[in-house]
């Protein structure tokens, strides 16, 4: 059986990889909606969210031992989108392609809830925190390519 720390490890080096595209000039100077959260909010709340994402992971994988189990493939396919987003959004200064990316992510973290649900409630439960997380960024992603596409192009 896969041990915890590997799921924690693969999981921060999602997060790690993520850290490395930041707000940066070109963030500072998008229009924003008024709801926008401050940038130092972001951090304490994906750390939370980086532990209960390993944890949901390795409790399916308990439960299922298999990574051909569809809540193991909705769990790696949606860490590889949430490894894309940063870079899509903040190197790549494209919202419109980091929207894509993060309505893929919502998809599979709600697949994730539901597939993992029969075989490990307590997967499914410690997965709701990120899906409503990525629901109000994909909405925030949402609203800043709206208030910014005519600039954008």
């Amino acid at each position: 059986m896969i041990s915890l720390p590997l799921f924690l490890l693969a999981v921060f080096a999602v997060a790690f990889s993520g850290s490395r595209f930041k707000p940066d000039a070109w963030y500072a100077t998008l229009s924003k909606p008024i709801w926008n959260p401050p940038n130092w909010l972001f951090a304490p709340v994906w750390t939370v969210l980086y532990v209960l994402i390993a944890l949901a992971g390795w409790l399916a994988w308990q439960a299922t031992g298999d990574f051909a189990h569809p809540a193991m493939m909705f769990w790696v396919v949606q860490l590889l989108l949430n490894l894309a987003w940063s870079f899509l959004f903040f190197r790549r200064h494209s919202p419109a392609m980091a929207l894509l990316d993060i309505g893929m992510l919502l998809a599979m973290t709600l697949g994730f809830i539901v597939t993992a649900l029969p075989v490990s409630p307590l997967a499914a439960l410690l997965f709701a925190p990120y899906a409503v997380w990525v629901a109000f960024a994909t909405f925030l992603n949402l609203a800043l390519w709206s208030m910014n596409r005519r600039s954008l192009a």
